[in-house]
């Protein structure tokens, strides 16, 4: 029955309520990207110090009770009431549109900032069981408390010998009932701050736990270290990387340009130091880069009368880039700020890039022939591809079904949101999966052995490679400009392999393969591990099927005098239809492992330097973890 509307049901909240109720427009979620979210958010506060001037080092501590802090040792935040008689540093951090960010003409305590709304660190507040902000300035120290958002306390007094003389400390608990986790992600926060640390040159950051130290970050030359980083490894195609830090009145531009070997390429963007994930900052640098080189290639007779210019997708390819944008009153889509949207934007690093991109040509000759080598063999591979794409289309007017895999046996559903692809290991396992399997909503497609690794084969083998053919078939997305998720003929694919050593590489493989050609596939979402059991345990006449070598340590534990008799699978074709289905392949009972890209830079790092060219980093990880491995053998 549908309720009544009536006067009753207008609501009027308070702002720091409204947040609570509506997190997700501050936010973006409640899951571990939410409640980093709101820790960068203060650090941000922090870094906007040392941007203008004040304090050299920002500490983050992590404590026991899932309580967190940023202190810095910058100027203090000003002391004193405001016009409605609440002390500062409490509508600072409780009062919304509060700040002293709000002057777009640059004449405010800061040039240039990352928080603009005054929203930033009340959304912390307000989603915090416990929120604590200090200010220590001028020999007095002010504290302010919050529960929920709502204002708890005030104290102002002298500062003491203990305290610390002078900066801003905040110190705050996530609420529990808000998060779905609480416990932050220590190696992401590592490369958060890692980040920030080329980000803001000559600017400390320390991770702590409690009173141990995880990490401290610092970086000399900004930029120029990051790029330096994310090369690390790859086989550069310059002798040094494109480097520029160029400041015209209130606005700035850090750009790090190299290129490698590598046939993708990797974007880091910022504006005022908060990460982006497009912007017409980005659209401003390519615009000049292109451009500059067009204009360069033609004037030292690079590029023939006869071709045409380069564009934008052929200077991509090889490219590491990292901008960092510094504007007054930046224009974002969303206060998650993933988007810049100022025109000014484009403007600003179209304008400050073109004049150093050709100087540095000029002074590089040897560098700029390389990139626009590099560029002539792009454009060459990508109209070849272009040609083949033609042809693919013209043979693939027939109808649907003969252009699908012969070995893949496909469920009769065609509700593409309850249809799943199981990725099996050989045709043993795959005629198991295939008598276990829901018929309507299940489809089955066997591979043999291990696939090409898709990192380091060049793209001629890989369009060539019939397993990976019939993947992308299977898949029906496409591939590369063609690729199209909404064309997925299934919502989950489902890399199945043995629990064994084979079985874990096999699965890295499909991984690499997904990554490197199917990544928004992973990005929302759509890629899964299963988890077969490597044992089963018979208990008089109970039976269980455990997963790995620990589970059947702790069965054992808690039965220590049962006579137990212990079944290993060495595959998947050793079980039973009863068995796979029970275990692995039952909606209902099975466990799904999402595969999922919490960071893309550290993702593409691990990736080539496990499954790249380089020999070296792949040997150091191995002697670094041999002692840690439990190999199948």
């Amino acid at each position: 029955m549908t309720k009544q509307y009536t006067a009753d049901s207008i609501k009027s909240l308070k702002p720091m309520e409204h947040i609570r109720a509506r997190f997700g427009m501050y936010i973006g979620s409640n899951g571990e990207d939410g409640l980093h979210h709101i820790l960068l958010e203060i650090i941000s506060n922090a870094i906007d110090e040392y941007l203008n001037g004040s304090g050299d080092k920002i500490v983050v501590k992590l404590y026991d009770d899932k309580s967190v802090s940023v202190q810095d040792n910058a100027r203090g935040i000003p002391q004193g009431k405001m016009d409605d008689g609440n002390p500062i540093l409490q509508n600072i951090f409780g009062k919304t549109n509060t700040g002293g960010k709000y002057d777009n003409e640059g004449n405010s305590g800061y040039n240039t900032s990352g928080g603009l709304n005054g929203i930033g660190a009340k959304a912390t507040n307000a989603l915090s069981e416990r929120f604590i902000a200090v200010s220590a300035r001028e020999g007095i120290t002010e504290t302010v408390v919050f529960e929920k958002g709502e204002f708890i306390s005030f104290d102002s007094r002298k500062t003491g010998s203990n305290d610390f003389k002078q900066g801003t400390f905040v110190k705050f608990k996530p609420d529990a009932t808000i998060f779905e986790t609480v416990d932050y992600n220590v190696s992401r926060l590592k490369n958060t701050l890692r980040e920030l640390s080329y980000l803001c040159r000559g600017l400390t950051f320390e991770l702590w736990q409690e009173n141990n130290m995880l990490g401290e970050y610092y970086s000399e030359n900004g930029l120029l270290d990051y790029v330096n980083y994310l090369n690390k490894d790859k086989k550069s195609l310059l002798s040094e990387p494109f480097y520029m830090n160029l400041q015209e009145g209130t606005n700035g531009l850090e750009v790090a340009l190299m290129y490698n070997d590598s046939y993708s390429d990797l974007v880091k963007l910022y504006s005022n130091n908060i990460p982006n994930t497009s912007g017409t900052h980005l659209t401003g640098f390519r615009t000049a880069l292109t451009r500059t080189i067009n204009e360069y290639a033609r004037d030292k007779k690079l590029l023939k009368d006869s071709e045409d210019n380069f564009t934008g997708e052929d200077l991509k390819e090889g490219q590491l880039l990292v901008i960092n944008l510094k504007m007054i009153a930046p224009v974002y889509q969303g206060q998650n700020k993933e988007v810049l949207t100022s025109s000014e934007g484009r403007t600003i690093a179209e304008k400050l890039a073109a004049k150093e991109l050709r100087v540095w040509l000029e002074s590089n000759p040897n560098d700029a022939k390389a990139i626009i080598n590099k560029a002539l063999l792009t454009r060459k591979a990508r109209e070849a591809a272009k040609r083949a794409r033609e042809a693919t289309r013209k043979k693939a007017m027939s109808v649907l079904s003969s252009v699908l895999p012969g070995k893949l046996a496909d469920c009769s559903s065609k509700k593409v949101e309850e249809c799943e692809l199981f990725i099996v290991e050989g045709d043993s396992a795959a005629g198991s999966a295939k008598q276990a399997r829901d018929r309507n909503t299940q489809a089955i497609l066997p591979i043999r052995g291990k696939i090409l690794n898709c990192l380091k084969a060049n793209p001629d083998s890989i369009k060539s490679n019939k397993e990976i053919q019939d993947l992308l078939s299977a898949f029906g997305c496409g591939i590369g400009d063609n690729f199209n998720i909404e064309k997925r003929r299934y919502d989950k694919i489902i890399i199945m392999t043995d629990s064994d050593v084979d079985g874990s590489h096999i699965r890295v493989l499909l991984l690499t393969f997904l990554y490197k050609f199917c990544r928004p596939l992973i990005e929302q979402g759509h890629v899964y591990a299963a988890t077969p059991p490597l044992y089963k345990v018979v208990r008089g006449k109970e039976s269980k099927y455990l997963l790995n070598d620990k589970e059947l340590a702790d069965y054992k534990k808690q039965y220590p005098n049962a006579q137990l008799t212990v079944s290993r699978f060495k595959g998947l074709g050793e079980m039973n239809p009863e068995q796979l289905a029970e275990t692995t392949m039952d909606k209902d009972k099975r466990i799904l492992k999402q595969i999922t890209l919490e960071d893309i830079t550290k993702a593409s790092l691990t990736l080539n330097n496990l499954m790249g060219e380089s020999v070296t980093p792949r040997k150091e990880f191995i002697e670094k973890n041999a002692l840690k491995a439990n190999l199948d053998i």
